[in-house]
């Protein structure tokens, strides 16, 4: 390992034993050393806890007496991480709830973001106490007002790992952090504060049979009662640092958190089955306004968008404000609505109708695939929902859910169809593009967002957008030629109580000669992008790339 990345792990344990060693080996499998840290079990937990103490192979095994809470004794591992020289530690709970296939995506991600805490975020069967799940939610809503951001998805999970430096500096500054089932709260927001990226990862939890709790109805209960206290009047005392943080902020469109808790949107929709389409969306004003107001990112993306919209094309009611502003933001949940009706069947099929689509046609009949360019703008998504079976089977959606995981965990709550015929992409290999040439060749269409940069932000081009140079990403076209197909853009915009849909080929094939394939790339993408710009400029409202479009790639900073 790199030497300024030195992980290890820290176990702490009161009175479990069971599923310890099964932990342990996957920590060394991925080599790294642990620490156990027995708070105060019993005598036969005790036993079994010490029986695993093995220096040799990096597996050392502290108690504590008496018994001194989980904050503490992951605090204690804190101490020992730092006095043998690891720059990062992984803290995972002792009674294996927590699913160990995330663990190399949590160390990857800790390499890559080496001043970051990593998180898991807990993916529930049905094991979870109805009570459990309550309780989460009650803190997640605190965790929001407690750091005036939605941007902590779960403060509660005990899967995640810390860089010391940031968790060093937080103890030596007397910063006071619970010792007991209080602690994963308020450390994490503590460093939020400080300005430590959070990056979150999915992560299946089990509550396993026979498992004993440590929790204390009464007593943890009142603690993070209290723990909450402090914080909400910590939040006050540090108001504008955080504001002025916020301010501040810009960061890469992918690590965007979604804004938007698995159990609130399971509200909303409950309440589109019950009241309708009209009645949810007025219900929603209210969450729509909050995240208007405390989404500094995207707030400032939409204006600065719908000002350069009105500099091209002026509307009669002058420049665009804050209610131009609202309307925007309300524009994208009638979207998310449309498309969970769609998914879960509510809405005809009849609402999607035809524009350019003689090119479509075209497309169907051939037994080979192609390659479709889509953007985040209208609803492409209800398009694929109202489709035929047959033709959906066609598709192949490369999509990056990280700002969206609950949103999709939901669509597919109600109808697992909206998973079906996606692939998970940050960003495309070879082995990837070989893949997908062989389902174009069976048949397949690969759907390809052409508005996004790669995280990787080199691999661009610019190109005039809405009167300004900006950065295209070069995959769809590199990819286009790779797949040696048709490709072409597909748009899909609601136009008063329907949907129209356009499609239309950009080109019969990709080619990229050698001697100037920069400038080929640059080429297809304008033709995109002017694709693109006749449409946003037609329906600005039905833009949803709430971030910084022009400069994408800003220095990263963080409240």
């Amino acid at each position: 390992m790199n030497l300024d990345f030195r992980p290890c792990a820290i176990i702490p344990s009161h009175n479990h034993a069971r599923a310890v060693p099964e932990i342990i080996a996957a920590l060394q499998a991925r080599g790294l050393p642990v620490f156990v840290i027995d708070d105060g079990s019993d005598a036969k937990i005790r036993a079994a806890l010490a029986s695993l103490h093995d220096p040799i192979n990096q597996i050392s095994v502290v108690r504590l007496e008496p018994n001194l809470g989980k904050g503490a004794a992951v605090g204690h591992g804190f101490q020992l991480a730092m006095a043998a020289g690891y720059t990062h530690a992984l803290q995972i709970d002792a009674d294996g709830q927590h699913d160990l296939a995330a663990l190399p995506a949590l160390l990857r991600l800790a390499g890559e973001h080496r001043d970051a805490l990593i998180t898991g975020v807990p993916i529930y069967d049905r094991s979870v106490p109805l009570g459990r799940a309550i309780g989460r939610y009650v803190t997640h809503v605190w965790v929001w007002i407690e750091t005036l951001s939605l941007q902590i998805g779960d403060s509660m999970c005990g899967f995640r790992i810390y860089p010391l430096v940031s968790v060093a500096k937080l103890y030596a500054d007397g910063e006071t952090v619970g010792r007991r089932m209080d602690f994963d709260t308020e450390i994490m927001v503590r460093l939020f504060w400080r300005g430590v990226l959070v990056i979150e990862h999915q992560v299946a939890v089990t509550y396993p049979a026979g498992n004993t709790s440590n929790f204390d109805l009464w007593g943890d209960n009142l603690r993070i009662t209290a723990m909450h206290t402090r914080l909400f009047f910590g939040m006050l005392k540090r108001l504008p640092s955080i504001l002025g943080r916020r301010s501040k902020q810009s960061r890469h469109w992918a690590w965007l958190t979604e804004r938007g808790a698995y159990w609130g949107l399971r509200v909303w929709a409950l309440a589109y089955r019950l009241l309708g389409r009209r009645v949810c969306l007025a219900i929603m004003s209210p969450v729509v306004l909050y995240f208007y107001l405390t989404g500094t990112e995207q707030r400032s993306a939409s204006s600065d968008f719908l000002r350069r919209v009105h500099a091209l094309k002026p509307g009669p009611s002058g420049a665009p404000g804050v209610l131009t502003g609202l309307r925007h933001f309300m524009s994208f949940a009638g979207r998310a609505l449309d498309t969970f009706i769609g998914w879960v069947g509510d809405m005809p099929a009849e609402m999607i109708r035809p524009g350019k689509i003689d090119d479509l046609r075209v497309a169907e009949r051939e037994a080979r695939g192609a390659l479709f360019i889509i953007a985040h703008l209208g609803n492409v998504d209800l398009a694929r929902a109202l489709l035929d079976e047959q033709t959906r089977q066609r598709l192949l959606i490369l999509v990056h859910t990280r700002h969206a995981e609950n949103y999709n965990r939901l669509l597919r709550d109600f109808r697992a169809e909206a998973a079906i015929n996606t692939l998970q992409v940050t960003d495309l290999g070879p082995a990837a593009a070989m893949d997908l040439k062989a389902r174009v060749e069976q048949g397949s269409w690969v759907v390809i967002a052409g508005d996004r940069v790669p995280v990787d932000s080199s691999r661009v081009v610019q190109v005039p957008f809405l009167g300004r140079d900006a950065p295209f990403s070069q995959g769809p076209y590199i990819l286009g030629a790779l797949l040696d197909c048709p490709v072409y853009t597909l748009f899909c915009v609601r136009q008063g109580d329907h949907f129209v849909l356009d499609v239309e080929k950009l080109a019969d094939r990709i080619d990229l000669p050698r001697g100037n394939r920069d400038g080929a790339v640059r080429r297809y993408a304008e033709i995109f992008a002017q694709r693109l710009e006749h449409y946003a400029l037609r329906n600005p409202l039905q833009w949803y790339n709430f971030f910084d479009f022009w400069n994408p790639g800003r220095k990263e900073t963080r409240s």
